[in-house]
């Protein structure tokens, strides 16, 4: 292993490249040793993604969208909505193109992460321990890892996503946690993230596990939306959780839909489904009261801290289910 680590730092002078190991977990981590270097921070279990992330090979690194800051990405706006940082002119652009004719998109941006907090604790208090977020996007406060871990100190988080800003950032601000792994994985492949050995380093499949997808599917065909759904809950034992939030025609105004679809023409589909077809992804798993419903309604805690739009023009469906084991009826 030394050898191999040898071979590394002669390979990539640019970068500091040392092994680290936290609990039973090996992590390997090259930084640059100047600025200008990118990528700047990679942090992984595997030193076959590490010297592929170093090296830019395209063939090991086929999930990864390519670096665009020219075109809205939709991390990045999402990011902008929430009020932080991580984003450019492009993206701020097609942002304000949205909210100047339907403000509270924001709000509702900002309504589907407090679920997904609300969620990630509501599953943690079932006694699940291992989560898998796919389309993970930049990391927001509380990260899924700290909502699980406020309610169970072991919980294990994956967090896939294939935007190289996610997974730089990703690797440098959660990776450096107990139980967090960061894969490089497209929902479109499912089965090439379940697949991965970043992942199963650190979930086991055979034990209920908890399937993020959340703000992501209405960024898919409606076809590879529906597949991708199947083939994750196909692979889910008896006992797992399913949070999925998406954005919904049923009530929508048809004129947001087609601003969101004109904001991110260069980016990604934007697909309205109904809530039926919203539903019909939790196919064989039970929904948790109050069931699908809207993103700000999801038990909410306390005094809400987003308020509901006047006009509910922009409908945002969120829900929580588990796959049952004989049948339906659980209510927890």
């Amino acid at each position: 292993m030394n050898d191999q680590l040898a071979a590394l730092r002669d390979e990539f002078p640019g970068f500091r490249i040392w092994r680290e190991t936290i609990g039973d977990r090996m992590r390997y981590i090259a930084r640059g040793a100047g600025l200008g270097i990118s990528p700047h921070t990679v942090v992984t279990d595997e030193l076959g993604e590490l010297r592929a992330a170093l090296s830019g090979d395209a063939a090991q690194q086929a999930a990864a969208k390519p670096f665009e800051t020219q075109a809205p990405n939709i991390a990045r706006v999402y990011n902008y909505w929430l009020g932080g940082k991580d984003h450019h002119a492009a993206d701020r652009e097609a942002a304000d193109s949205v909210l100047a004719d339907f403000p509270e998109v924001a709000r509702v941006a900002r309504a589907n992460r407090e679920f997904v907090t609300r969620a990630v604790r509501h599953v943690a208090g079932q006694g699940i321990v291992q989560f898998i977020d796919v389309g993970a996007g930049l990391p927001a406060a509380p990260a899924v890892h700290e909502a699980a871990q406020q309610i169970a100190l072991d919980a294990r988080v994956a967090y896939v996503d294939n935007d190289p800003l996610v997974l730089a950032h990703a690797r440098a601000l959660l990776a450096g946690g107990p139980g967090v792994t960061v894969v490089n994985g497209d929902m479109r492949a499912p089965e090439a993230i379940l697949g991965s050995r970043g992942l199963r380093g650190l979930i086991d499949l055979d034990q209920p596990v908890c399937v993020l997808l959340a703000s992501v599917l209405h960024f898919l065909p409606a076809d590879q939306a529906d597949a991708t759904v199947a083939a994750l809950r196909n692979r889910m034992s008896p006992g797992s959780y399913l949070i999925i939030s998406a954005g919904t025609s049923t009530g929508t105004d048809p004129r947001l839909i087609r601003c969101l679809q004109s904001a991110y023409a260069h980016t990604a589909p934007v697909t309205g489904r109904t809530a039926d077809e919203i539903a019909a992804w939790f196919e064989g798993f039970s929904l948790a009261r109050p069931g699908l419903v809207d993103v700000w309604t999801w038990r909410p805690s306390g005094p809400q801290r987003v308020p509901r739009p006047e006009m509910t023009r922009a409908r945002f469906l969120a829900g929580v289910g588990r796959k049952v084991l004989v049948g339906p009826g659980w209510l927890p």
